[in-house]
């Protein structure tokens, strides 16, 4: 019987949906474990061993080694991670990918998975449409697993039968007999093929299948267990082209790691395997390298143990490994941008819940970038020098443009984070990250327009009075206390302590002066205590103050309603 177009496809759509099964699976975990997961990064130090252990867990519960280097590629890119904390997070997250390879091994071939496919679709199915979030995430982990395994399943199904295709043994057999070529062809093989699928995961159950069936060999498939462990770091090294020299780093650190691994084994190849094989003999009762059944556990093994030994040897090197990936990657001199962004430039991640950590440092970052271009607002007002009014005029206005772009960026960021599997308190910070984002863009719109005020002031010669000066600075430092207020309510990190009495106060001050210096100003205008001019530009500062202050407001009732809606929420559940 011929392998045809058919069979092909039959085998790319049990692939899938293994794949789909596995990403269902991975982010509903994460909005069962999102808020834990929070925290773990939040704690993360310098101590290599606790990013190592942060590192496994992490990817052991997200079940995503390419997902967990990438958020970390980004951390480094926003300098919430140093390289060296980074390189042990890496660590981690290879011996977390092995959790995946034991779970098909021991549950996959070991129990007759379509046996309890369906009954765990029985149960999973119903516990979606509950009301209680956290009932809904177990019933998508339920029918994620059980997709998963189905998928697994069907590639069992789907992979040629050797008996039934002989011709593709003989394909392979060409390819088997060259000795360590082999095993570097296979190896490569492996390489590809993660790159292709993106996920090492995916392809470890694809070659557990090709040996279970007896496509390939032992020896050849743990070949193909170290080419994947080495296409697993492309996913990563692809987030890090377009940032910064750090990111770039914690990338290549995370490929040096793997190849140097894979090099020592390679040197001790067939001594390792032969190892591996002995253990799993007394394990199992026969050999990899004459039973296929074990082969599956066998690998596994291999696979473990080439990655915690790797650990083991390689976290003395962490120090060694950073001098080495920073004298490979250079820092260009004029590659940081002020008013860039910090922590989003590796483009969303496939672990949505995550992502939202990530969009909340970078507000806070956003949220600071306003308060900067205040801040030159307030230089640019005591300012008396020509040459540096103009300067600082220009660099107000290129600021207020980046700022146009960077909300535009979050923005789309946002809604592609929001087209993953979200919780509801998931899909409720969005909506609140979106509000926020908007209103601080109009607080650089705020600033960018008091520049453009005290620069037609300046070109046209007007004079304010010592009163009015006073005024105007009695408003700044309002909005001062106001940004102050609002910075400290965004960098919150759980929202636990969102009071917005205070800002409400300063908000009403504002008000309250914007008014009276209203007021005041038609009663010294009719007195001509000044220009009619410097009336006009005077009161456009008070006005877009009191609207700045206003969108102040905004954000801080935008965080005091989220935190509500998920105290709510967690008081239903």
């Amino acid at each position: 019987m011929e392998y045809g177009i058919l069979d092909f496809l039959e085998l790319a759509g049990a692939l899938v949906l293994f794949l789909f099964g596995m990403k269902l699976m991975s982010e509903a975990l994460q909005k069962v474990a999102g808020n834990n997961l929070r925290k773990i990064l939040a704690a993360m130090t310098s101590n290599r061993v606790l990013g190592v252990f942060t590192g496994l867990l992490i990817t052991a519960v997200i079940q995503s080694s390419s997902a967990t280097t990438v958020m970390v590629v980004s951390f480094v890119n926003a300098g919430l991670l140093s390289l060296v904390e980074s390189i042990g997070v890496i660590m981690g997250a290879n011996i977390g990918t092995t959790v995946t390879a034991w779970i098909i091994s021991l549950i996959g071939f070991k129990v007759k998975i379509s046996a309890l496919a369906l009954p765990l679709i029985g149960i999973g199915f119903p516990l979606i449409f509950s009301k209680r979030n956290k009932n809904k995430s177990w019933g998508e982990v339920i029918m994620g697993f059980a997709l998963l395994f189905m998928g697994l399943d069907f590639l069992k199904g789907s992979v040629p039968d050797i008996k039934s295709n002989p011709e593709i043994l003989n394909f392979l057999q060409s390819y088997t007999d060259l000795g360590m070529w082999s095993v570097l062809i296979f190896l490569g093989i492996g390489t590809l093929l993660t790159v292709v699928i993106q996920s090492s995961s995916a392809t470890m159950a694809l070659t557990l299948v090709m040996c279970h069936n007896g496509w390939i060999s032992y020896e050849m498939a743990a070949a193909m267990i170290l080419g994947e462990n080495i296409g697993t770091t492309i996913t990563a090294n692809l987030a890090a082209i377009i940032a910064n020299t750090s990111a770039k780093r914690a990338a290549f650190a995370h490929l040096l790691f793997n190849i140097f691994g894979v090099i020592w084994v390679l040197i001790l190849y067939r001594p390792i395997i032969k190892l591996i094989a002995g253990f799993t003999e007394s394990m199992e009762g026969t050999s990899p390298f004459l039973d296929t059944a074990s082969i599956p556990v066998a690998l596994s093994l291999f696979h473990t143990t080439f990655n915690i030994t790797n650990v083991l040897i390689q976290i003395w090197f962490v120090k060694f490994i950073e001098k080495v990936v920073t004298k490979v990657i250079r820092k260009k001199g004029d590659e940081e941008e002020e008013f860039g962004l910090k922590f989003l430039h590796t483009g969303t991640l496939s672990t949505s819940e995550l992502s939202i950590l990530q969009a909340r440092k970078e507000m806070m970052e956003y949220a600071n970038k306003a308060y900067k271009m205040f801040n030159q607002v307030k230089k640019l007002f005591a300012e008396t020098d020509e040459k540096k009014i103009k300067k600082l005029g220009e660099k107000l206005e290129k600021n207020e443009l980046i700022m146009d772009d960077l909300e535009a960026e979050i923005a789309n960021y946002l809604t592609k984070v929001s087209e993953g599997e979200l919780s509801i308190n998931g899909a409720r910070r969005v909506r609140t990250l979106l509000k926020i984002s908007d209103n601080i863009e109009s607080l650089a719109d705020g600033s960018f327009n008091l520049s453009k005020a005290l620069l037609r002031k300046h070109k046209k010669k007007v004079w304010f009075t010592p009163e009015q000066r006073n005024s105007i600075l009695e408003m700044f430092e309002l909005l001062d206390k106001g940004f102050n207020l609002m910075l400290t309510a965004i960098d919150d990190t759980q929202h636990d302590n969102i009071d917005i009495t205070e800002m409400l106060e300063v908000e009403h001050q504002i008000n309250d002066l914007r008014t009276k210096l209203k007021k005041e100003n038609q009663k010294n205008l009719k007195e001509e205590k000044y220009t009619y001019q410097s009336s006009v530009i005077y009161i456009d500062i008070i006005t877009i103050s009191e609207t700045i202050g206003d969108h102040m407001i905004n954000v801080s009732e935008a965080l005091k309603y989220q935190k509500e809606e998920m105290t709510k929420s967690r008081d239903d559940d």
